[in-house]
């Protein structure tokens, strides 16, 4: 297992090296994916890429909460937060013994 991160650039070159893409076509497809994952969000649609995963994004209700360190009551906002499910089969590939 490599302990390198996966990055937009990355991305783009194992694209341009495994696709025959050239690096900026390679760039505009990844940042064009991203541009839509991010769109269909922020819409509150759900994102499912099979047998990878799925996000979905949820709303949440103001609270009311409290200040750890002062115990003060606060209220805390509403917001908007993403999920994550993995898919069955990345999830088992995952588990692998290997």
């Amino acid at each position: 297992m490599s302990d390198d991160t996966l990055t937009k650039a990355r991305l783009v070159e194992h694209l341009h090296r495994h696709v025959g893409l050239t690096k900026k076509e390679a760039g505009e497809v990844v940042v064009d994916v991203f541009d839509i994952l991010c769109d269909t969000l922020v819409a509150g649609d759900k994102v499912k890429i099979s047998g990878f995963g799925q996000w979905s994004v949820s709303d949440k209700s103001a609270r009311k909460g409290r200040n750890p360190q002062t115990n003060e009551s606060i209220v805390i906002a509403r917001r908007r937060v993403l999920s994550w499910k993995t898919s069955p089969v990345l999830r088992s590939q995952l588990n692998e013994d290997g």
